[in-house]
């Protein structure tokens, strides 16, 4: 195996290093409200991963629920245990609980315990997605506030000195829009995967509400076929 030169990784350590330096120079120059932008990027990455975790469509909706149910009920093997272990194991499983607790109910009762269920459900599944979209909609408003209070404290030192020398002038400028550029940072990325979480979770919904009412109509079904050949 080649070995790299010693001389080759210190120069890498070196440019690790400036970089470093660089970014802790920016959000010195920023002033006190790269602060509060930087709390806002932590929590929105934390939540941002915490939800890509959360709302996988396996976890949600896990595959052959509905045929592993209707297996159970043909079997005479729905009891309130394996009822209650059918709602524990995913968010889908919650709503045909719900369904299923009331199987004996008319068409009507099954629908309306569904419908409560699933409220419950989807606002689990919004969860921290309104803070995501707080953090969207400030991080722009804390980097222009951050540029102004930049700009006036600039202005009052050159009124202060009387030096009206525009190359001062255009660098006080540039570290006062050091925040809006970090606000947009921030906002972007954050906005994007705001929108995203919130049409994954629509789009749960949507095939929750659609295997929850195939089961009810398989399961109304058959009753109404019993009832008839009876």
């Amino acid at each position: 195996m080649r070995k790299v030169p010693a001389f080759c990784l210190e120069r890498q350590d070196q440019r690790v290093i400036l970089r470093i330096s660089s970014v802790l120079e920016l959000m010195i120059a920023g002033g006190w409200v790269m602060l509060p932008l930087v709390v806002c990027s932590v929590i929105a990455t934390a939540i941002v991963i915490e939800r890509a975790w959360a709302l996988r469509r396996r976890r949600i909706m896990p595959d052959n629920l509905v045929t592993h149910i209707w297996r159970l009920h043909c079997n005479q093997q729905l009891t309130p245990n394996s009822i209650e272990t059918i709602r524990q194991g995913s968010p889908l499983g919650r709503i045909l609980a719900a369904a299923l607790v009331n199987r004996h109910h008319s068409h009507e009762v099954m629908k309306e315990a569904i419908t409560d269920t699933g409220r419950q459900v989807v606002a689990d599944l919004e969860r921290f997605l309104n803070t995501l979209g707080t953090i969207a909609a400030i991080s722009p408003l804390l980097g222009l506030l951050g540029t102004v209070i930049g700009m006036i404290d600039m202005f009052d030192v050159l009124t202060a000195a009387g030096n009206n020398n525009p190359t001062l002038l255009a660098g006080g400028v540039a570290k006062a829009l050091i925040t809006t550029a970090a606000g947009l940072c921030v906002a972007i990325p954050t906005l994007m995967f705001h929108r995203h979480y919130d049409g994954t979770v629509s789009r749960l919904a949507l095939d929750m509400e659609a295997q929850a009412l195939r089961l009810v109509e398989v399961i109304k079904g058959e009753r109404e076929e019993a009832e008839d050949q009876g």
